[in-house]
């Protein structure tokens, strides 16, 4: 299993991002996607998940109505489409699925900042 994070930045506030996750070694099409973060000092938290086909979302509330999460199981590529981005957004994103036991990839900065 391989996930690969790419899409981080340095982002004024009020700022979009698209982070993209890149999925290898593993049915990616049957397996449910989420998008965790982690900032200084604080533990990781769930931002995000998605069901295999994309139907059902669920997001945090610290996110909802600024962050989308899609898929694509032709490309076994999650995204998480982040607008009006905050400084409290400030964190490490990763990219996660739960096969017999979780996956993460590396990570992915973010940093929003005037």
């Amino acid at each position: 299993v391989r996930l690969v994070e790419s899409g981080g930045d340095l982002v004024q506030p009020g700022g979009s991002l698209r982070l993209s996750c890149a999925a290898s070694g593993f049915t990616f099409s049957t397996y449910r996607m989420s998008w965790y973060r982690q900032a200084p000092g604080k533990e990781r938290e769930l931002v995000a998940h998605i069901t295999t086909a994309g139907r059902s979302t669920n997001y945090a509330d610290s996110v909802k109505g600024r962050f989308t999460i899609s898929r694509d199981n032709v490309k076994n590529t999650v995204y998480l489409q982040m607008n009006s981005l905050k400084p409290e957004d400030t964190a490490v994103y990763y990219c996660n699925v739960v096969l017999l036991r979780p996956y993460w990839g590396q990570g992915t900065q973010v940093t929003v900042s005037a």
